[in-house]
């Protein structure tokens, strides 16, 4: 803002130094650590007021908004386990007054912020070339997808305004800032690594926030682990899985990026993969696995040489030490992964919900009951907004939305597959295995329909988008000519 009313000031030295941090990782990563102090030390209301400051000189010394991104992406997951609001509704710092009225404030003013920034830039864009804002390619998949959300049960008994402001919620998660930021950010000058660098350090945060999970108390009892009483003040062991899976390709990306130094990377891809491990999430552990596989076969395939050989080596010896670590500790590990063991591959109710939401479907086949009467699971035992659901993508869909919703979501995943392979690049690749973590662990669980991965999901998609124009280099789906 600054620089664009006085425009002077780009060329002092102190001033381009600033600007040139809120465009960095580095930002990026400090958005991170504050993310994990706030989670693990309960510090939520003093990091919000960092977050907003943070936000406040970002607008003000840089031309567009890619400071926010970090923030958006890193947000909802400051939450720690004792402000909780789903494990302990009475007793955190959200049923504390002065917190709400300070936490309202805090929204508010960044809200503001945010819109004012879009209002600027969109007034500075016409006056400047007379060039209109442009217009987002998958929001005609996305407003289906809402539209889809928002009938769930229309025309029936289920239908309520409960119902419909459930899905303009889902609907607004995966939407505003998708939005926002393909309008907002000058994708020009974002460095092509900048998303993955991000990725790498929430990465980097959630190990930290795993690791502090198993400080709780009941979740190491007589040596063995309880995952039950595992979780953040954001979600629970399977939630923080998903967030994990989702930064396994972060580290692959560099790995084919560097090609001297690549194979550390690949290193911290194995490192951020035992993370999805020990969250003791089946899903995460299956699911990630898929993706952490996937990701280094990319990294092979996309590598030549020198830069080959040692990925491959790092793997070989890294299967070796995983084998003999496995041997030795097999005990530990038995008492590690007792509750996961004891529970083995039994779909813990999920096959009931299942079949009840295809029966539902069967019986109201054109726009489903609505999410408030997902089949197999009682909206009694939920005392938040949150609705119950269904535990996976496409059985929620049928059963909330019927083939009216269904439909919409399969025009929204075919317009985003002609956005990740029409122009491949190693940036699409980054941002279609995250991605790909995300749908496959929603697969056996409700991640889809979260609020905090809806947001981080259309964050990513921008990302897709905006570099879509940029200058492309050789990837492996289509190699550059020339």
């Amino acid at each position: 803002m600054l620089t664009q009313a006085f425009p002077k000031l780009k060329n002092n030295f102190f001033i381009g130094c600033v600007r040139d941090f809120f465009r960095s990782p580095a930002f990026a990563a400090v958005v991170v650590i504050l993310m994990a102090v706030a989670e693990t030390q309960s510090l939520e209301i003093e990091v919000y007021y960092f977050y907003l400051a943070l936000l406040l000189l970002g607008f003000l010394f840089t031309e567009d908004t890619l400071c926010a991104v970090p923030i958006a992406c890193c947000g909802y997951m400051t939450l720690s386990p004792v402000n909780s609001p789903a494990k302990n509704p009475e007793l955190t710092a959200f049923g504390d007054p002065v917190f709400l009225i300070q936490f309202v404030f805090i929204l508010a003013l960044s809200l503001f912020l945010l819109a004012a920034k879009f209002v600027m830039l969109c007034v500075h864009r016409q006056h400047r070339s007379g060039e209109k804002s442009p217009i987002p390619r998958l929001w005609a998949g996305f407003v289906a997808l809402g539209v889809g959300y928002m009938l769930g049960g229309a025309f029936s008994p289920h239908y309520s305004w409960q119902t419909f402001g459930f899905g303009l919620v889902q609907f607004l998660s995966l939407i505003v800032l998708y939005a926002y930021f393909c309008i907002t950010v000058d994708w020009k000058r974002v460095k092509k690594s900048y998303f993955a660098a991000l990725f790498l350090f929430i990465g980097i945060g959630l190990f930290a926030e795993i690791a502090d999970m198993y400080t709780l108390e009941g979740v190491i009892v007589d040596g063995a682990i309880n995952r039950k009483e595992m979780f953040t003040g954001w979600g629970v062991y399977n939630n923080v899985a998903c967030m994990m899976a989702m930064c396994i390709p972060a580290p692959c990306y560099f790995a084919v990026k560097k090609k001297r130094a690549g194979w550390l990377y690949t290193v911290l891809a194995a490192f951020f993969y035992l993370a999805v491990v020990l969250t003791q999430s089946r899903g995460g552990m299956l699911f990630g696995g898929i993706v952490y596989l996937a990701s280094t076969l990319y990294v092979l395939l996309s590598t030549r040489g020198r830069a080959r050989q040692g990925h491959l080596a790092v793997l070989i010896l890294g299967l070796m030490l995983l084998t003999a670590g496995a041997a030795v500790f097999h005990r530990e590990l038995d008492a590690l992964f007792a509750s996961v063991i004891e529970i083995g591959g039994a779909p813990n109710g999920r096959e009931q919900i299942y079949r009840e939401c295809w029966k539902t479907f069967l019986e109201n086949p054109w726009f489903g009951v609505g999410f408030y009467d997902t089949p197999g699971v009682s909206f009694d035992e939920f005392l938040h907004f949150m609705s119950p659901r269904a535990h996976n993508t496409f059985l929620q869909l049928l059963a909330t939305g019927g083939l009216t919703c269904f439909l919409s979501y399969c025009y929204h995943r075919v317009q985003t597959l002609i956005l990740i392979f029409k122009r491949p690049s190693h940036e699409k690749a980054f941002v279609a295995f995250s991605i790909l973590a995300l749908l496959l662990t929603s697969l056996v669980d409700c991640h889809f329909f979260n609020i905090g991965p809806a947001i981080v999901y259309g964050v990513l998609l921008a990302s897709a988008e905006g570099f879509d124009g940029l200058p492309r280099e050789k990837t492996l789906l289509k190699p550059l000519k020339g």
